[in-house]
């Protein structure tokens, strides 16, 4: 099998994985789980979710929907952001629905892996890549950045209920 179609595939399983994980997190919680805190300097769930789709926002989704990169990264991490339970999940599924169909689009199009999508973009804001990145470069800063904090966000989950049940 071709390299770059089995790192694809498998980016695609562990985001597909963080999505389901994430999401029955979230939903076992309660609204004031997600605006909930463990200290001053700590995120909330609802800081968290805000912080991944804003990441996707303004990594992929000014690629794939041609959406102007419009980030607002200070009010993601508010204290006290304020967020429905729905609104956490809402965020979350879309999240991962566009960094899944942004994969889809390269599984489809294995040799986009090494293309240069935000050449010729205005500068990204509040990116750990700058515009002369790669695709690849792009989906494995997403891989860590997302990995990180959906542990945050299932950690608070399970500080607040003790322990979560899986499906």
């Amino acid at each position: 099998m071709d390299i770059a179609i089995e790192l694809i595939e498998s980016m695609l399983v562990k985001f597909r994985s963080e999505k389901k994980w994430t999401l029955q997190a979230i939903e076992q919680c309660t609204q004031e789980d997600i605006t909930w805190s463990p200290t001053v300097e700590s995120n909330s769930i609802a800081n968290l979710v805000a912080h991944i789709s804003g990441a996707v926002h303004s990594r992929i989704e000014t690629i794939l929907l041609d959406i102007p990169d419009t980030r607002d990264r200070e009010r993601e991490f508010e204290r006290g952001l304020e967020m429905t339970k729905e609104q956490a999940i809402t965020m979350t599924r879309d999240a991962f629905d566009v960094i899944i169909q942004y994969l889809e689009r390269l599984q489809s199009n294995p040799e986009l892996l090494m293309s240069q999508p935000f050449l010729n973009l205005p500068p990204l804001t509040y990116s750990q890549v700058n515009n002369e990145t790669t695709a690849l470069n792009l989906m494995i800063a997403m891989v860590r950045e997302v990995h990180y904090h959906t542990g945050q966000i299932i950690y608070a989950a399970k500080i607040r209920k003790g322990q979560l049940v899986w499906q």
